[in-house]
């Protein structure tokens, strides 16, 4: 998509100081108050002749003719442009590495960027197609029934119950866990299903007992897991605060949305596709839904410890702090990062 016409240093710098003072007020911001900021050194005409071509050309809207103006989504979409992301220091990271001990890194991650921002704090885990196999568990279930427990590279779990064709001890089925972490650990899961096919496949498994059982296993597809993305939100009670100029019927449909998880997946592939390694705010989000209009989202994808991706972003108002946000997003992406599996 074309970038609209560079406005002038001027007007950009005139545009700027209206929506900053729109952020910090609320409240339509008349050109003398603008003319009054240090760095602006016009007179109050010249900005207002100024924001009256803002006007003219989408920037700034007037509520009411003796109003002030206010900055339309698409001002606010030149104002985060170009707005620097300070990067994070290593001891900013260390201090807040320090908040992820004993707890979930996801749904830690989601609280953190709430805490931060007092906006809703969203955060996805989402598996690669190759998942690095930890560790296999094995546990017998009545009814020739066995509990498979796979632990892949960065603690994701996944159990599943399969039915044999006949029983298998407790010491059988140790004997097979310890086959598998002895020579599969470490192993991107799809190598690890591969080779243990071509093992199966030899004809000196047929005469190993313990590769016989482990047919019975392999038979029923044990190690055949697909990991669904972890996805948490937060902070969705401090939408109550803002006024979005919705009806009550659309802040219903807003916060069912928001419980979704299919639907907060969408909006984060959607917008956060071309943010890998780098912040990316996307100003206006009324073409996923029109309650989410007034809404803007802050996010950055990184990779984590076992092969994961994160997703990680901040909902809130067009009206937020951009520059407090998008340094909460960089530091909390940059150190989930950091992270040990």
């Amino acid at each position: 998509m074309l970038r609209e016409a560079v406005l002038t240093a001027r007007k950009a710098q005139i545009l700027r100081s209206v929506v900053r003072a729109y952020i910090d007020t609320g409240e339509p911001v008349a050109s003398k108050a603008i003319a009054g900021r240090r760095q602006t050194w016009l007179s109050a005409a010249s900005v207002r002749n100024v924001m009256a071509e803002l006007c003219e050309e989408g920037y700034l809207s007037q509520p009411h003719t003796s109003a002030g103006r206010v900055p339309t989504e698409k001002a606010f979409r030149e104002f985060v442009r170009d707005l620097p992301v300070p990067k994070p220091s290593s001891s900013e990271i260390e201090r807040l590495r320090t908040e992820y001990e004993g707890a979930g890194s996801v749904e830690r991650t989601s609280h953190l960027l709430t805490e931060l921002t007092r906006n809703v704090g969203i955060a996805a885990a989402i598996p690669a197609s190759s998942q690095v196999l930890n560790c296999v568990e094995l546990l017998p279930l009545a009814d020739r029934r066995v509990l498979v427990v796979v632990v892949t590279a960065g603690s994701a779990v996944h159990n599943r119950v399969i039915t044999l064709e006949e029983s298998l001890t407790a010491d059988e089925l140790a004997s097979i866990r310890n086959y598998l972490n002895y020579h599969f650990s470490g192993w991107m899961l799809a190598e690890a299903r591969r080779e243990l096919q071509r093992r199966l496949e030899l004809e000196s498994a047929y005469y190993d007992a313990l590769l016989g059982r482990l047919r019975m296993l392999h038979s029923r597809g044990f190690l055949d897991i697909e990991f669904d993305p972890e996805v948490h939100l937060e902070g969705a009670a401090n939408l109550f605060a803002l006024d979005l100029h919705l009806t009550r019927e659309s802040m219903r449909r807003l916060l069912r949305a928001l419980e979704e998880k299919r639907r907060i997946l969408q909006i984060l592939d959607r917008f956060l596709e071309s943010a890998e390694g780098a912040v990316h705010a996307q100003v206006g989000l009324g073409e996923v839904d029109p309650a989410m209009k007034e809404l803007s989202l802050i996010g950055i994808v990184v990779p984590t410890a076992g092969g994961m991706t994160a997703k990680i972003a901040v909902l809130g108002p067009m009206r937020m702090h951009y520059e407090k946000v998008m340094a909460a997003v960089a530091l909390v992406g940059r150190t989930l990062q950091s992270l040990p599996s």
